[in-house]
């Protein structure tokens, strides 16, 4: 009873990886629409992307002090 429990974590775990008959999300191209997201700030404020609509916008991530990055 244990294999097959084990047999069946493993194989929904494989699909997870793989994906549904393997297709890959496809990212962004050049010239696509940014999703809507918010992110923190340094600033201790939540900024969101539709907060500056029709103002260009650039993403610059640091990682923390120490962090390895």
């Amino acid at each position: 009873m244990r294999m097959l429990v084990a047999c069946c974590i493993m194989v929904v775990m494989a699909v997870a990886v793989v994906g549904v008959g393997g297709a890959q999300a496809q990212g962004p191209e050049v010239g696509d629409m940014a999703p809507a997201f918010s992110l923190p700030g340094t600033d201790g404020k939540t900024h969101s992307l539709s907060d500056y609509a029709g103002t260009p916008v650039v993403l610059a991530w640091f990682p923390k002090a120490f962090t390895g990055g």
